[in-house]
C-alpha cells in the first residue's frame, strides 16, 4: 500500500532504534506512557490525518479565507475536523497536565504533530497555536491570568497568537509605534496597528487571546522599552465567561502566494479609544518574554518545512512507480520493449534518492534537537552548555529545514513534470505553503545572524564544541564498520574543515571586515546543516549496520539497506558541495559589500 504523509517505518525507526525514546519513557514524569501506548496514540493520529484532515487540504486552499462584517470565516470544511482534533486533546498532546494538557514525551507529541501539519498545516495551527500563548502566561502571568486563560487556550476552546510586526518595524521590531497608557485600575489601552498576524481572527474558536508588544507612554526607545500585553478580542469576567467585545478588530486578510485557508490578518487596536490590554510579566521584559514564544514557533516552523518536505517526497515515489513512461536505458535501442516505471530512470532514482536524504536527514535532525530539549527539562541541574547547545540548533533547525523542505517540494513536482505544476496533484500547493517557512518566525538572514553573532561563540564557544564531539563520536563508531569507515573519513575532513572556517568567519566577524563576514553568515549556517544531514544519515547508517549484522526480516532488511544507500549517496555527493561552499566562505569575497549602491543597476 502507498504510503501517505509520513514513512510510517521511518519514523518508528528515529523514534525507537535512533533515538531510542524508550529510555526517556522510564522517566516517572512519563509513568502512564509506554511504547505501546505510543504506538497507538500514532496510529490513531495517522487514522485521523489521512482520513478527517487531508481530505481539507485542496478545497481550503481553494476556498481560502474571508472577511465579512469583521468576522473572518475559516473554510467551511475546516470546522468538522477542528472539532475532532479539539474532542480528541490533539492539540495539547505535550503540554504538561498542569496546564491542561496530557504531558506525552515532546517526540511522540512531535510526530503526531507531524502528520497533521502534512495533512494540513493552516488547520492544525488553529487548533494549536494557543500553546504558545498558554507557555507564556504559565511562565509570566500571575495567578488570576493562569486561572482565566492557560487550560482555555491548551483546549483550543480559545485561539491565541502573537501580534509583533508593524509595517515600519519588520524585524526592527524595537522601532515599533504601539503604544499603552496605563489606566487607574492598573490595566492599560493600547493604541496601534499590526500586520502579519497569524490567526488574528478565525471563526473556529469561542475567543481569541492576543499577546501584543507596545511600549508604555514615556518608556525609553528600542527593545529595551518593550512591554507585552495580553489583549483579548473579548473582554474575560472573572468567572471565566465572555464579557464585552475588546477594541481590537482585523481590518483585512492577505491575499498570499500559499497557506491560503490561513488567516494572515492587519489588526487594528484602540480605534475607539476603548482597547484593553493587561501586563503580562514585568514593564519593558516584552521582549525576553516573547521569545519564550518565538523559539517554540522557530521550532515548528522547521517542522513545518520537513512536514511538507515527507509529504512532498511520498507523493513524488508513489507517482515514479506508478506512472509508465519510456523504456528502460538497456532497452533503449530496443523499439519493441515495453515502457516502464519512471522509477527505473536514473535522473528519477537520483532525483528521488536526494529528496530521500534529505527528509531522513531533517527528520533525524529535529528529532535529535527535540531529544536535546526534553533532557533539558527532564534534568533539574541543567548546565549552561547544554542550553547553549539547544539554543545553538535552533536556528539551523528553523533555516534548514525551510530551505531543504521547500527544495524537496521543488523536487518533487520535478518528478511528476508537467502534471506536478497543476492543480491535480498536491505537490504545487506543498511548494507554494512551504515557501513561507523561511520567511516568518524570522527570515533567513536573520537566523544566519543570529547563528553567528550569538550562537557560535556562546559559552565561550563550548556549545560549537560540542556540536563537534557529538559529530566525532559518531565518526569514530562508523570508522569501526567497514563498509561506513570510508564515510566516515569523508565526513571527519568535512567537520575538520567547518571548525577551520569558523574559526575564520568568527575573527572577521570581530574585525574591521564584519561586514563581509555577515554577508557569509548564511552560507556558513547552511554549512552547518549540511554537515549536520551527514552526520545523521552516518549514525542511521551505524543503527542499521547493527541490525543487518544481527539478523532480521528481508523487508527491514530493505529498508536498513536503504539506510546505508542514503548515506553512500548524500556524503559522496552533497557533502562535495557543501567542502566547495566552505571554499568560498574561506576565501572570504568582499564584492557584495564593495559593491556600490549604483552598481546593483536599475536606475
Amino acid at each position: 500500500m502507498a504510503q501517505q504523509l509520513i514513512d510510517r517505518r521511518d519514523l518508528e525507526f528515529v523514534l525507537w532504534e535512533q533515538m531510542d525514546t524508550k529510555k526517556i519513557l522510564e522517566n516517572k514524569r512519563y509513568r502512564e506512557f509506554n511504547k505501546k501506548t505510543c504506538d497507538l496514540i500514532l496510529k490513531e493520529a495517522r487514522t485521523l490525518a489521512i482520513k478527517e484532515v487531508l481530505p481539507t487540504l485542496k478545497p481550503g486552499d481553494e476556498e481560502g479565507v474571508v472577511l465579512e462584517n469583521g468576522v473572518v470565516k475559516v473554510p467551511e470544511c475546516f470546522h468538522r475536523p477542528f472539532e475532532l482534533l479539539k474532542e480528541g486533546e490533539w492539540p495539547n498532546l505535550i503540554i504538561p497536565q498542569e496546564m491542561g494538557g496530557q504531558g506525552s514525551p515532546k517526540a511522540i507529541g512531535v510526530a503526531a504533530a507531524e502528520y497533521f501539519m502534512a495533512a494540513n498545516w493552516a488547520l492544525n495551527c488553529y487548533s494549536t497555536m494557543g500553546n504558545g500563548t498558554a507557555l507564556m502566561i504559565q511562565i509570566f502571568g500571575t495567578h488570576e491570568q493562569k486561572q482565566l486563560y492557560v487550560k482555555r487556550l491548551t483546549s483550543s476552546q480559545w485561539g491565541g497568537t502573537m501580534l509583533l510586526t508593524e509595517s515600519d518595524a519588520g524585524s526592527d521590531v524595537g522601532a515599533l509605534t504601539t503604544s499603552a497608557v496605563k489606566n487607574p485600575d492598573g490595566t492599560y489601552c493600547l493604541t496601534g496597528n499590526k500586520i502579519f498576524i497569524t490567526n488574528g481572527d478565525h471563526d473556529l474558536a469561542d475567543n481569541i487571546i492576543h499577546p501584543v508588544l507596545a511600549r508604555i507612554e514615556g518608556d525609553p526607545a528600542g527593545t529595551s522599552g518593550i512591554s507585552i500585553f495580553l489583549v483579548p478580542k473579548y473582554l474575560v469576567n472573572p468567572d471565566g465567561t465572555l464579557g464585552e467585545r475588546n477594541d481590537i478588530v482585523c481590518t483585512g486578510i492577505e491575499e498570499k502566494h500559499g497557506i491560503h485557508a490561513s488567516a494572515t490578518c492587519s489588526m487594528t487596536l484602540g480605534s475607539r479609544g476603548e482597547c484593553l490590554g493587561y501586563l503580562l510579566g514585568e514593564e519593558r521584559k516584552g521582549m525576553k518574554i516573547m521569545f519564550y514564544m518565538m523559539n517554540d514557533a522557530r521550532l515548528g516552523t522547521g517542522l513545518q518545512g520537513l512536514a511538507y518536505a515527507s509529504a512532498s517526497y511520498l507523493e513524488a515515489l508513489n507517482y515514479a512507480r506508478e506512472r509508465i513512461q519510456g523504456r528502460d536505458l538497456v532497452d533503449y535501442t530496443n523499439r519493441e520493449a515495453k515502457s516502464v516505471p519512471i522509477i527505473k530512470h536514473p535522473d528519477v532514482r537520483r532525483n528521488l534518492l536526494r529528496m530521500k536524504a534529505y527528509v531522513s536527514g531533517m527528520r533525524s535532525f529535529f528529532y535529535y534537537t527535540v531529544q536535546c530539549k526534553e533532557q533539558l527539562e527532564l534534568d533539574h541541574e541543567n548546565n549552561a552548555v547544554d542550553e547553549a547547545f539547544f539554543s545553538l540548533l535552533t536556528p539551523i533547525i528553523k533555516e534548514y529545514l525551510a530551505v531543504m523542505g521547500y527544495e524537496v517540494c521543488n523536487q518533487a513536482i520535478q518528478v511528476f513534470g508537467g502534471a506536478g505544476y497543476t492543480r491535480e496533484y498536491p505537490v504545487e500547493q506543498y511548494a507554494r505553503d512551504c515557501r513561507i517557512a523561511s520567511i516568518y518566525e524570522g527570515t533567513s538572514g536573520i537566523q544566519a545572524m543570529d547563528f553567528l553573532a550569538r550562537k557560535i561563540g556562546a559559552e565561550n564557544g563550548a556549545a560549537f564544541a560540542k556540536l563537534i564531539t557529538e559529530i566525532s563520536h559518531t565518526t569514530a563508531q562508523a570508522k569501526k564498520i567497514p563498509a561506513l569507515s570510508p564515510l566516515a573519513e569523508k565526513l571527519d575532513s568535512a567537520v575538520s574543515r567547518l571548525v577551520d572556517i569558523t574559526v575564520g568567519i568568527g575573527k572577521k566577524a570581530l574585525s574591521l571586515e564584519f561586514k563581509t563576514a555577515f554577508a557569509h553568515s548564511l552560507p556558513f549556517l547552511h554549512v552547518a546543516g549540511d554537515i549536520i544531514m551527514a552526520w545523521m544519515l552516518l549514525w542511521r547508517a551505524i543503527v542499521s549496520s547493527d541490525k543487518l549484522e544481527k539478523g532480521c526480516r528481508q523487508k527491514d532488511r530493505s529498508f536498513y539497506n536503504g539506510q546505508l544507500k542514503t548515506a553512500q549517496f548524500f556524503i559522496q555527493t552533497e557533502l562535495y558541495a557543501a567542502m566547495g561552499k566552505m571554499d568560498a566562505i574561506a576565501q572570504g569575497c568582499s564584492a557584495a559589500i564593495d559593491i556600490e549602491d549604483e552598481g546593483f543597476g536599475g536606475l
